[in-house]
C-alpha cells in the first residue's frame, strides 16, 4: 500500500516527529526541545499542553517539508517517556501536568509501598517500586486532594496526546500495556487492574483507565486536530507505546538472548527473554511487556545517565565546551579504570534498586587526573551500573545465553563509549544502521494498526542493519572487574554519608 507513515517520539530532550514512506524510507523529519521546569533540586515537570503543542508543531512541520498531500498519510503513531504520569479530567483535558520520571518528590511513598507490599507490587506489576507511577499517585492523592478529585483517569504522555487529537474524553482514556510494570497497580500477566495492590493502597480503580494494545487504533484525528497539524480530518491514530518498548521493538530484536543499550536522557539497558520472571530478590530489573505477545523486556535504568556525559562536557571543558568528539579522543587512550577514578552517576538517586540517597561523586582523585580521565570515568560509571543490571539477567535467567548487545540512542553513536561497555560487560556491542529507533517502532505500530502492514518484520528489516560490531578486549574485561565490584561497594560504603542532612 503506498503512502506515508508517521513516528513521533516524546522523549525528555524533546518531541521528534518523522514521515516514512510505506517502504520505511525516511521523507522528513522535525524536533522541538522540550520545556522541563525545574523550579528546585528533586522537581521536575512539564505542562501538558506545551507537550502536545510539541507533537502538532512537528506534525505539521513535516508535513511542509515534504510536500506530501495529507490524504496519503495513512496512520500516526506516538510514544513516549513511560515512568512519569498525569491526570486529565473528565472532558479529557489536563487535569494536572506532566509528573516527570526524573522527579523525586514522591520518595516517601516509595518508602510506604515498599514496607507495606513491595514484595507483592514486583510481583504482580513486574517492576519494583521505585519513583513510578504508584508513588507518584499516591503524592497526589495524600500532597494535592484537590488536584486528585479532579483526575478522571491516570494517563501517560502519549495518551494524552492521542486522546487530544482524537477527541476523548475522561471516560474514553486508555493506557497501553507496554507501560504495566510501571503502574504501581496493574496485574501485567493478565493485563488488567490488580484489586489486590489498589485496596492494598486505597487507591479507587475509578481513576484507571481501559488497558489497550498498542496496535489498537484509538480513533481518528478531529477537525480541529486537522487544523493545527495538517492532517487529514479522519487519519487513523494509534494507542502506540512507551518510548523504551517501542525503540527495542523499531531494532527488530524480536528473539530471546538480545540485550539493548538505550543510551539516551536515561541509560537503558533491556534485553528480550520469553519467560515473565519478576525481580523480586534484587529489586533491580522491571519487566516489561512487549508490542510483541510472548515477548518479555527486563530492564534497569539510570536516572539522567546520558545527562551526566552532557552535564560533564557542558560544564567542564571550557566556552564554547570542548566537542564529544575531541573528549573521546583524548579519554579513548587512558587506560581502563581511568587510572583509579570511579564516578557514581545517580544526580537523582539510583533508580534500581532504588536508594534515594545516593547523590553523584567522583572517588579517587588526585593530581595527575585530566578533564579527559574524569569525561572517561563518566563513561565507565554508565558501563559499572550496566555491568550490576546484566549480573542480575544472567542469576534470573541461567539457561539464557547473553553475548550481543544493540546500541541505540545519541550515546550509541560514541565508539569509545561502545567499547568501554564492550570491555566491562564482555559483550560484544553492534550499532545500527538508523539510531532512531523509536520512532521506527512507532510507526510501524502505527501501520500495522492501520492495515498497512500485515507482518511487523518486514518493514523494520528493511532499515534496520548492524553496521559496526565491536569486541571485548580481554585484558580490559579483566581489569574492569574489580572497578564494577569496587564501585557497588563504593555505593554502600558511601550510602549513610549520603543520609547526612547536609545532602538533604
Amino acid at each position: 500500500m503506498a503512502g506515508y507513515l508517521i513516528g513521533i517520539d516524546i522523549g525528555t530532550q524533546g518531541t521528534k516527529a518523522v514521515l516514512f514512506d510505506t517502504e520505511m524510507n525516511t521523507i522528513a523529519s522535525s524536533f522541538e526541545g522540550s520545556k522541563l521546569i525545574q523550579p528546585k533540586p528533586g522537581t521536575v515537570w512539564q505542562e501538558a499542553d506545551d507537550i502536545y503543542e510539541s507533537c502538532i508543531r512537528t506534525i505539521h512541520d513535516i508535513i511542509e517539508k515534504s510536500g506530501v498531500n495529507a490524504t496519503d498519510i495513512l496512520s500516526v503513531g506516538i510514544d513516549s517517556q513511560m515512568a512519569g504520569i498525569m491526570g486529565v479530567g473528565a472532558d479529557g483535558e489536563a487535569a494536572t501536568y506532566y509528573d516527570s520520571w526524573l522527579d523525586t518528590r514522591c520518595d516517601a511513598y516509595v518508602e510506604q509501598m515498599r514496607s507495606v507490599a513491595g514484595r507483592r507490587v514486583t510481583e504482580i506489576t513486574g517492576g519494583p517500586v521505585t519513583y513510578t507511577h504508584g508513588p507518584k499517585i499516591l503524592w497526589w492523592k495524600n500532597e494535592h486532594p484537590e488536584a486528585y478529585e479532579r483526575i478522571k483517569k491516570f494517563v501517560l504522555p502519549h495518551g494524552y496526546v492521542v486522546g487530544k487529537m482524537t477527541g476523548l474524553r475522561g471516560e474514553e482514556a486508555y493506557f497501553d500495556y507496554t507501560c504495566i510494570q510501571y503502574s504501581g497497580f496493574g496485574d501485567n500477566k493478565n493485563k488488567v487492574w490488580s484489586d489486590e495492590l489498589l485496596e492494598t493502597f486505597g487507591v479507587s480503580k475509578e481513576k484507571f483507565p481501559r488497558i489497550v494494545s498498542p496496535f489498537e487504533v484509538i480513533g481518528t484525528c478531529t477537525a480541529e486536530c486537522a487544523m493545527a497539524s495538517g492532517l487529514k480530518e479522519g487519519t487513523p491514530i494509534v494507542a502506540g507505546g512507551g518510548d523504551t518498548a517501542c525503540s527495542v521493538f523499531g531494532s527488530g530484536l524480536f528473539e530471546k538472548d538480545l540485550v539493548l543499550d538505550c543510551a539516551g536522557t536515561a541509560s537503558v539497558m533491556c534485553s528480550v527473554v520469553d519467560e515473565f520472571v519478576p525481580d523480586t530478590e534484587y529489586e533491580t530489573l522491571t519487566m516489561m511487556r512487549s508490542p510483541v505477545d510472548g515477548l518479555w523486556m527486563p530492564l534497569a535504568y539510570i536516572n539522567g545517565g546520558g545527562l551526566c556525559v552532557r552535564w560533564f562536557r557542558d560544564e567542564f571543558t571550557g566556552e564554547p565546551p570542548m566537542s564529544y568528539q575531541e573528549l573521546e579522543k583524548k579519554a579513548g587512550v587512558l587506560p581502563a579504570g581511568s587510572e583509579g577514578i570511579l564516578f557514581i552517576p545517580h544526580f537523582a538517586g539510583r533508580v534500581l534498586p532504588n536508594n534515594p540517597y545516593v547523590k553523584g561523586s567522583f572517588i579517587g582523585l588526585d593530581w595527575k587526573h585530566k578533564k579527559e580521565h574524569l569525561f572517561r570515568a563518566v563513561m565507565e560509571g554508565v558501563a559499572y551500573e550496566y555491568h550490576y543490571y546484566l549480573s542480575v539477567l544472567k542469576t534470573l535467567y541461567p539457561h539464557n545465553r547473553f553475548e550481543n548487545m544493540y546500541g541505540t540512542g545519541g550515546g550509541a553513536k560514541s565508539d569509545v563509549f561502545n567499547q568501554i561497555k564492550s570491555d566491562v560487560l564482555g559483550l560484544n556491542v553492534i550499532s545500527f544502521s538508523m539510531g532512531d529507533t523509536a520512532l521506527v517502532g512507532s510507526a510501524v505500530i502505527a501501520g500495522v494498526g492501520a492495515g498497512v502492514f500485515t507482518d511487523y518484520r518486514e518493514p523494520i528489516r528493511k532499515i534496520m542493519h548492524p553496521v559496526k560490531s565491536i569486541h571485548p578486549n580481554a585484558a580490559n574485561h579483566e581489569a574492569y572487574g574489580a572497578y564494577a565490584e569496587t564501585y557497588l561497594q563504593t555505593i554502600d560504603a558511601l550510602t549513610g554519608v549520603y543520609k547526612s542532612k547536609i545532602y538533604r
